[in-house]
């Protein structure tokens, strides 16, 4: 069984004691109910982190020994992908999904043709469970580095994306090149549009078309939004870091 992970600042992430308080602490004594003597991963979520080995434990925080420090560089290539609004909780389940295999950078898009919408005080709600779902499903993973959820991003931020990133994908039941042919660059962002259940209009195939995105189809069938995007990054994982 693989230890639990915890959240510390940067700060406190050096050789010695490391207190592990506040929501992280409460949750490993009384929920997770670590022991003395039991191994725990520490991280900041941006790369450092350090196996330890719990020293002390009380009602809401973990003493944890650690001898050393370990910093993971960034992955390379980034992968970015930009998700269109599912309806109800798919959302998260995408979040979650992308998250455990690996996903680099999440960018919520407001689609034309998005059943759901994220209006006024909607927007920070939803994207603060975007971010908890990231957060949780990381830590979960094991994972010392977590995903970035952006701000709710429009067509043309979109397309502005994919004009700057190394290589452009846009997912597409009509395209005639599948995907497990692409050779995602070794370098930069890989920015991978999915669409929302209604499928990608023409006004923003052609805005993605401009931006020098190219249009790959995963197979014979059609996912669902939630999942199509998980599905496409594992194709494009194995033929990079899962190597």
């Amino acid at each position: 069984m693989s230890a639990p992970a915890f959240v510390v600042g940067t700060d406190r992430l050096v050789a010695g004691t490391v207190v592990v308080d506040g929501p992280e602490g409460r949750h490993a004594a009384t929920v997770t109910r670590l022991g003395v003597g039991e191994t725990v991963l520490l991280t900041d979520g941006s790369g450092r982190w350090a196996d330890g080995v719990v020293s002390g434990v009380s009602k809401d925080r973990l003493d944890v020994l650690i001898t050393s420090v370990t910093e993971d560089p960034p992955a390379s290539p980034r992968f970015v992908v930009v998700q269109a609004l599912p309806k109800g909780d798919r959302g998260e389940v995408a979040v979650e999904t992308l998250t455990e295999v690996g996903v680099d950078v999440i960018v919520p898009w407001a689609a034309s043709r998005c059943v759901t919408r994220w209006r006024d005080d909607r927007v920070a709600k939803s994207l603060a469970r975007w971010r908890t779902t990231g957060r949780t499903a990381a830590k979960q993973s094991r994972r010392t580095r977590f995903p970035e959820v952006t701000d709710l991003a429009s067509t043309a931020e979109v397309a502005a994306l994919l004009g700057a990133a190394t290589a452009g994908v846009v997912l597409h039941e009509d395209a005639t090149e599948p995907l497990s042919r692409m050779l995602p660059p070794a370098v930069g962002d890989l920015v991978m549009v999915v669409g929302p259940e209604g499928g990608i209009s023409p006004d923003e195939l052609a805005a993605f078309d401009a931006a020098g995105a190219t249009a790959y189809r995963l197979g014979e069938t059609v996912l669902r939004t939630s999942t199509a995007g998980t599905a496409a990054l594992a194709v494009l994982m194995a033929g990079t870091r899962w190597r």
